[in-house]
């Protein structure tokens, strides 16, 4: 598989393009329980197969590569992607699981998009998975999978290539005091933890979708009411988690940064820091965060960049 940081692309393949869909490339017709049962009693359905289903129902949408980066998190060897490729071409054809691709004025997509199908459901509950899928998930719109599918990347980044992690959740929940909601971070959480000393980051993703911005400063308005009101062990945090915003290129962090600002949800008691989806293809993660700040010359905002020190876990301004 190429590395990470082999990889030249100049745009994201997360970030939205014009008149983009979602195409079905799943498989169609009836396949029932009794015939998935008999190509697991053959040996067809394996342990690794089992593993994919897993991963997908905790990522509920994920591409091959992901699934290949995690499976070598979890030390299970996928052999290659070639390989990879075939267990899931196995558990597409037997409506386990299914698969999408996006297509735009610029063509086809480079990349899969595997998520959950009625098969794959009825597995995980016989072995008493908890699995929330339902069949109307496949059908969210193309904006609110590559959000997905971006946090999915940046969380891997953090596993892959910070050794202090502790462990992740794809969707961490979070509760608004006093709006009196509870929220999902879009690109999920990660905790660090070394020598006793641990830091936990929150991953929030922006695309460049329809009204976006009113729906980053609705989501803002949500986590200012969380930080500001912030006590030990709210949400099951017992420090402030560091918020982090992933976006598509460089242009859009400061794009989002200037509607934070222009429409005041600033978050008082933490530092906001910035990200784009090539920066998690670097070969370290050290130097991939930004931040605003005044120009003591010009008085205007300008971007800085952030060194992480992940040996010692502290940010280095």
């Amino acid at each position: 598989m190429v590395e990470d940081n082999q990889i030249k692309a100049q745009i994201s393949p997360f970030a939205i393009r014009e008149g983009e869909i979602k195409t079905f490339d799943g498989k169609d017709g009836y396949v029932s329980m009794n015939q998935i049962v008999h190509k697991i009693n053959i040996g067809h359905i394996t342990d690794i197969h089992f593993a994919i289903l897993d991963l997908v129902n905790e990522f509920e949408f994920i591409t091959s590569r992901q699934i290949y980066q995690m499976l070598e998190i979890k030390g299970i060897d996928p052999k290659s992607q070639d390989k990879l490729n075939n267990k899931l071409d196995q558990l597409v054809k037997s409506k386990i699981l299914t698969r999408y691709y996006f297509t735009s004025e610029e063509g086809k997509g480079i990349y899969r998009i595997y998520c959950l199908e009625k098969m794959g459901k009825y597995l995980l509950t016989s072995k008493e998975v908890e699995c929330k899928w339902q069949p109307s998930d496949n059908t969210k719109p193309v904006a609110m999978i590559k959000k997905r599918l971006a946090g999915n990347q940046t969380l891997i980044a953090y596993l892959r290539k910070v050794k202090a992690f502790e462990s992740y959740i794809p969707k961490p929940s979070f509760t608004a005091k006093q709006a009196g909601k509870v929220f999902k971070a879009s690109g999920g959480s990660v905790k660090l933890t070394k020598n006793n000393k641990s830091l936990e980051f929150v991953f929030e993703v922006i695309r460049r979708e329809d009204d976006w911005e009113k729906k980053l400063v609705d989501k803002m308005k949500l986590y200012k009411d969380f930080y500001e009101n912030f006590q030990a062990g709210d949400s099951g945090y017992m420090n402030l988690p560091q918020l982090i915003i992933i976006c598509e290129d460089d242009k859009h962090m400061a794009e989002t940064f200037k509607a934070i600002v222009m429409n005041k949800v600033e978050i008082s008691n933490i530092r906001l820091y910035f990200t784009t989806d090539l920066r998690q293809n670097e070969e370290t993660l050290e130097k991939t965060l930004v931040q605003f700040v005044v120009d003591s010359e010009t008085k205007k905002y300008k971007m800085e960049n952030i060194e992480v020190n992940y040996n010692c876990l502290f940010i280095i301004k």
